[in-house]
């Protein structure tokens, strides 16, 4: 299966990014992917071929790039609850520079470059990320409803805050067919009630489900969080929906 490293120029500078997509020359539909919060590795680079492998163009950007190439800050093969709280603390600075205006320029350069790639079938796109980029994910859907079709995201964080740029007071702009996968430690129920209500304000299909036996980054099998039953079953929600609302692509 074909791979590649990319850099997709922004008003930023240039992000590094990885992409995945089937063998043959055809083109397919495309995929954005939003790394978790601990960033570009190899664990990442496997779920995109995964995608992949099931027809999709699959694009992966360092969200970091502004701080240096990825991974940004060293990482261990197995991310570990011993040193997990070390490593958040060294890449927080990196989170919270992420600020919602710098999201929204991104997401316009990530998808612009990802729609004029050859590889890349006309039509829609879907965006999908994973705790952190599950915030980026839903900023990117809301702020193009023209352009993405689904939008999936898995152990996400900050989807419903009392501020009044969270993402769940923007709902009404979605288009997008939407899948929230949480773990059991995600959010309390009455923010999930407040998510739920949002979607369905917005009129838009949707489900939202917590993942039995999980927590917060299940996906992940490089670190103690991983599960594979969650695993499993995020991939059992994510093909589905991308290849029902990618299928004219």
């Amino acid at each position: 299966m074909p791979t590649t490293s990319v850099q997709i120029p922004t008003p930023d500078g240039h992000a590094d990014a990885f992409a995945a997509f089937p063998d043959g020359g055809e083109r397919h539909p495309g995929v954005l992917l939003y790394m978790d919060a601990f960033g570009m590795r190899p664990v990442l680079e496997e779920m995109a071929r995964e995608l992949a492998g099931h027809g999709y163009y699959v694009l992966v950007p360092n969200v970091y790039y502004r701080h240096g190439p990825g991974p940004v800050v060293e990482l261990p093969a197995h991310i570990g609850e011993d040193v997990r709280p070390a490593i958040i603390e060294r890449l927080m600075p990196f989170m919270l520079a992420h600020t919602t205006e710098r999201v929204l320029r991104d997401a316009d350069a990530y998808l612009a470059f990802l729609t004029a790639r050859p590889e890349v079938a006309a039509g829609p796109v879907a965006v999908t990320g994973y705790c952190m980029g599950g915030l980026w994910a839903m900023r990117t859907a809301t702020a193009h409803p023209d352009r993405v079709a689904a939008v999936a995201v898995f152990h996400p964080g900050f989807l419903v805050t009392d501020a009044p740029d969270s993402p769940h007071r923007h709902f009404d702009a979605l288009t997008a067919h939407v899948h929230v996968g949480l773990s059991e430690n995600d959010m309390p129920p009455e923010d999930i009630g407040e998510l739920n209500r949002a979607l369905d304000a917005a009129g838009v299909g949707y489900t939202t489900e917590i993942y039995p036996g999980t927590v917060h980054g299940f996906t992940m099998t490089d670190t103690d969080a991983f599960s594979a039953p969650g695993l499993r079953r995020h991939w059992d929600r994510l093909i589905p929906l991308l290849d029902g609302a990618l299928a004219d692509g």
